[in-house]
């Protein structure tokens, strides 16, 4: 037999109570039950845990030093619960570069008045899986489908595709870009979490070239200073102004798709409410996270 909780429980309160009966008492059970759960940890453990006489109920030498053993592993246990309810207080939404755009506001807003006690945590994480594959969060947003079986993933909605341009840049002073106006550029890319790819383009107006970046920050860099262009969803608009940098939409691109993403095997019961609140946000068109364009992830 194997011990259990359940038998270290009894242990521990017969070692406090003195007695069996006191400390079925304090365990809420009987007697007889306290009396099993002790000698079915006295044959697991192969040693006698306490004295018996008629008047009381002592450790025995063995026995002291396996009820503190006890008394740390229901220690333990006990921290393990008190993790799990914390755990089971919040959700953790990872996110590559920028949550959800304009609309993360909104969302948060609105999940504090469907599920008050219950914290939405945005953690970012620049990993294509956004901080689930390494259990940093329950649930990720990402704007590429993931081919790693472990996860599954629903659809929100979808975001407009924008240019970053340097200020200097004649493109700059254009109202909207075409996929055209790219032709021969150098284009910044952040190749785990970004969307931009020379598939986009037909042959012939395809950029020059594509310039690895490793997060938001060199992506703003190299296109304020005219090293780059790059092409972004709608979220870093309103997420990431920059002096230097001017953003354009592009008027022919392909929307982008944004997806969340969660273990298949041991989703957080708390997606289903978070799926729904996020897309609602993507119906709203973001007029109500605040009217400026929404979304995520750059590159």
């Amino acid at each position: 037999m194997n011990l259990e909780l359940r038998h270290l429980r009894s242990l521990v309160a017969v070692a406090d109570a003195q007695t069996f009966t006191d400390a079925a008492i304090a365990l809420g059970t009987s007697q007889a039950s306290v009396s099993r759960s002790v000698a079915a940890a006295e044959q697991a453990l192969g040693v006698r845990v306490f004295q018996r006489t008629t008047r009381s109920v002592t450790p025995t030498a063995a026995g002291k030093r396996i009820i503190e053993h006890a008394r740390r592993v229901l220690d333990e246990a006990r921290l393990l619960e008190e993790a799990a309810r914390d755990h089971a207080a919040e959700i953790r939404v990872g996110y590559a570069w920028s949550a959800v755009g304009s609309r993360t506001l909104y969302l948060q807003r609105r999940w504090e008045e469907a599920k008050p006690g219950v914290a939405l945590v945005w953690v970012q994480s620049n990993s294509p899986a956004a901080g689930l594959a390494n259990g940093t969060v329950d649930v990720a947003v990402v704007r590429r489908e993931l081919s790693d079986a472990r996860f599954a993933q629903t659809l929100l909605g979808t975001e407009r595709r924008y240019a970053a341009v340097a200020a200097t840049d004649p493109l700059a002073r254009r109202r909207f870009l075409r996929m055209a106006d790219f032709a021969g550029r150098t284009i910044a890319v952040d190749s785990r979490t970004g969307t931009t790819t020379l598939d986009l383009w037909d042959p012939g107006v395809q950029p020059a070239s594509l310039r690895p970046v490793q997060g938001v920050d060199d992506w703003l860099t190299l296109i304020a200073t005219g090293q780059a262009m790059g092409m972004s969803s709608e979220a870093t608009v309103s997420q990431y102004p920059r002096p230097g940098v001017a953003y354009k939409i592009v008027r022919d691109a392909p929307p982008i798709s944004v997806f969340l993403v969660y273990w298949k095997d041991d989703p957080s019961a708390l997606i289903p409410d978070f799926a729904g609140l996020a897309r609602q946000a993507y119906d709203d068109g973001g007029t109500a996270a605040g009217g400026s364009p929404s979304g995520a992830a750059a590159g």
